[in-house]
């Protein structure tokens, strides 16, 4: 490569450096104009080898800037728009695996699909959350299904995000780097020094690294348009212990044992009653008796008069 190449390829590396910039900052809304190779001009040079090209020089005039943005913005205007939509739904069932099958048969029978599942708990307290991907032209007549599916709805909660702009916004940025990833490939053709092709490369890899990730998220959002997430969460009725405990209660049952416990009471104070009048009365009878006698007893001995004393002898009487 003669002397005159090299500094061409680095003003074209420089204005796609300047490219790069103004795609990142302006979000790809506007048209930017983008750079391609040029054969040779003429033939001869001073030297007698042939006229360098004009490599990296801008081709996009003023009306191409229009031209660009304009239909930019007739496609947002054009496009129909993606709408990306969600949503809760809380059911109470009386049998839950025949709800989730129900619930399942009917996603499926739209054309979606479940996308991720949880069961937890198990007899009165078991309950699950299953996530579904529904297409979005079915969305109302799926959800519709679904609330017929519980015996009660619980929660119902939806919501959605309109993403045409930010698609069409994103088609238009990967176009403009598709762009500059050809010119960059063009000048890559014409390189021929180390440094040279290492430089184009380098903005090569980092165009086409852009390129990639705004592919995955342009992708990711028609996606979600195109298939909606609702998710069901599914439990069985609280009351149902309750209803366990009511079939279990009979209110002539419990009249008949209270009444049997009343008459359990008075018969055990009949049978004392009876024990006390023919046992305790008679013995208490006779222990009476006795303590009634000995009580005579002893106040007869208290009554008993005591023998009279000798007569005292006269102090000094002798002889």
């Amino acid at each position: 490569m003669n002397a005159l190449v090299r500094p061409t390829i680095l003003r074209g590396l420089g204005l796609l450096a300047a490219l790069s910039l103004a795609l990142a900052a302006c979000g790809g809304s506007a048209a930017v104009p983008y750079l391609e190779p040029e054969t040779a001009a003429g033939d001869g040079s001073a030297n007698g080898g042939p006229a360098p090209a004009a490599l990296g020089a801008p081709v996009a005039e003023e009306a191409d800037k229009e031209l660009l943005y304009r239909s930019s913005t007739d496609a947002v205007a054009g496009t129909e728009p993606l709408i990306v939509r969600s949503g809760q739904l809380n059911l109470e069932v009386a049998v839950l695996d025949d709800a989730l099958a129900a619930a399942e048969q009917a996603v499926v029978a739209a054309g979606g699909y479940v996308a991720a599942s949880q069961r937890q708990g198990d007899d009165e307290n078991a309950g699950a959350f299953v996530t579904f991907r529904i297409p979005v032209e079915r969305w109302d007549s799926t959800l519709a299904t679904l609330r017929k599916v519980g015996a009660k709805v619980l929660l119902e909660q939806t919501g959605s995000e309109e993403v045409t702009s930010q698609v069409v916004d994103l088609g238009a940025r990967l176009v403009n780097l598709r762009a500059t990833e050809s010119a960059l490939q063009a000048i890559m053709a014409k390189a021929t020094k180390i440094p040279d092709i290492l430089e184009v490369q380098a903005q090569l890899t980092g165009v086409r690294g852009e390129i990639e990730q705004l592919t995955a998220q342009k992708q990711s959002l028609e996606e979600r348009a195109a298939l909606a997430t609702l998710t069901v969460g599914f439990s069985l009725p609280p009351i149902v212990a309750v209803t366990q405990v009511q079939e279990g209660w009979d209110p002539a049952a419990e009249v008949d044992r209270a009444a049997a416990t009343l008459v359990g009471l008075g018969q055990g104070v009949a049978n004392a009653a009876i024990w006390a009048a023919i046992v305790l009365l008679p013995l208490a009878v006779v222990a009476g008796l006795l303590v009634a006698a000995a009580w005579l007893v002893a106040r007869r001995l208290r009554r008993r008069p005591s023998p009279p004393a000798p007569p005292a002898v006269a102090e000094g009487a002798t002889a």
